[in-house]
């Protein structure tokens, strides 16, 4: 039974059956593009290495198509609202090995399902918006190159600090040397 949430929402769905992928597999693309926008997530899956992203591009682009040609919704406004995958049909095989035994195969197939509503323009960069914070947030997590050269000094101890430092001072006079050797 639809909740309220579910029917004040204008949207579409497309749904891909018996895909010739593994659902893990395709699970692991539909995870990057649930929550954004339906343009953002079209141009994420075009760039997606993954060879599940193929299918899940053409279910996405059908999806918002069926919004903008059954339901004359506005495609820049669509949110990939529900996006999730189904174990299909599994196609059995066998792989012949030594001593007249038999390994199965198990060629897994998947039912691909995205679903799009349209939502105003506002939440829809509140969304994008929360996208954004989320990698400002990992990014803060993370210390920056300077920091990090500057915890190396400090704990490394005094012998190799002088080591480092003797260092390129010899590399300087081999190279003295070699460029008199090279004028005379």
């Amino acid at each position: 039974m639809p909740t309220k949430s579910e029917a004040a929402l204008p949207g579409a769905r497309a749904i891909a059956r018996h895909v010739r992928v593994s659902p893990m597999k395709a699970r692991r693309v539909v995870n990057l593009v649930r929550g954004l926008p339906a343009r953002e997530a079209l141009t994420v899956l075009q760039f997606a290495p993954q060879s599940a992203s193929e299918p899940v591009y053409k279910v996405l682009a059908s999806a918002i198509a069926n919004a903008e040609n059954n339901e004359r919704l506005d495609p820049d406004s669509l949110l990939v609202a529900e996006a999730y995958v189904d174990e299909g049909p599994t196609l059995k095989r066998f792989r012949p090995r030594a001593q007249g035994r038999a390994y199965r195969i198990r060629k897994r197939t998947s039912h691909i399902t995205i679903v799009v509503e349209s939502v105003p323009a506002a939440q829809a960069r509140a969304a994008k918006a929360g996208v954004a914070k989320a990698t400002k947030a990992a990014k803060a997590v993370t210390p920056e190159v300077d920091e990090v050269d500057e915890v190396d000094e400090v704990e490394a101890p005094p012998a190799k600090k002088a080591a480092a430092k003797k260092a390129p001072a010899k590399k300087a006079a081999a190279d003295k040397a070699d460029a008199e050797e090279g004028t005379e």
